[in-house]
């Protein structure tokens, strides 16, 4: 009589062992996938903060003046989204920057032509303190031909495109899941801000 009422009992903890083994990676997959939003959602603000703060600087620069020659504008931008992206306590991994545009807006926000940077190995010019990682790819934008005349002032946009890479260890439990070995999964994390240039005449 003992060992057939011990029989129910030991089901019981089979049972209960295949039911959270079955949950557990579920279980696992969720936690992970809210902690790597939350490290996503934190570098995406740091990007949108280096948008803002690189547009403005662009603004309030325009073309350049009598101590700024036009050709150094640029420089000045990257340098106000380089800090920003690099600045203490921030998660963003320059390296994973794909590119960042400096680049002339319609008035629907639209890009009409643009200056195309790069995260770039080596030594940098130092510009406003900071040692550039950025280096010019490609230039559709003269920043020399930049108008902050009234009553049409050109808009000038920054635009940055970044790789997030997963911080925990999702992409294996995903693999995990699917049955199959996959690489850890990225995607494109981008933002941009547009500012009219600083008018001359008010």
């Amino acid at each position: 009589m003992s060992a057939r009422r011990r029989m129910p009992r030991r089901r019981e903890r089979g049972q209960s062992l295949v039911e959270f083994s079955l949950i557990l990676p579920v279980f696992l997959v969720l936690i992970l996938s809210m902690m790597d939003f939350g490290f996503a959602y934190g570098q995406n603000l740091t990007i949108e903060y280096a948008t803002r703060e690189g547009a403005r600087t662009g603004a309030a620069l325009a073309a350049g003046n009598s101590t700024l020659p036009c050709g150094q504008v640029d420089n000045y931008v990257m340098a106000a989204v380089q800090r920003v992206l690099e600045s203490p306590g921030s998660q963003v991994r320059p390296g994973f920057v794909t590119s960042i545009e400096i680049y002339k807006s319609d008035n629907a926000g639209n890009k009409i032509v643009s200056n195309t940077w790069a995260y770039m190995a080596g030594a940098r010019p130092v510009v406003d303190g900071v040692t550039l990682d950025f280096g010019l790819m490609s230039t559709g934008w003269d920043a020399c031909t930049r108008s902050n005349a009234t009553p049409n002032p050109d808009s000038l946009g920054v635009l940055i495109r970044y790789q997030y890479h997963l911080v925990t260890p999702l992409g294996s439990a995903l693999a995990l899941l699917g049955g199959h070995n996959a690489s850890p999964p990225t995607f494109t994390i981008s933002d941009h801000t547009v500012m009219q240039l600083n008018p001359t005449n008010l």
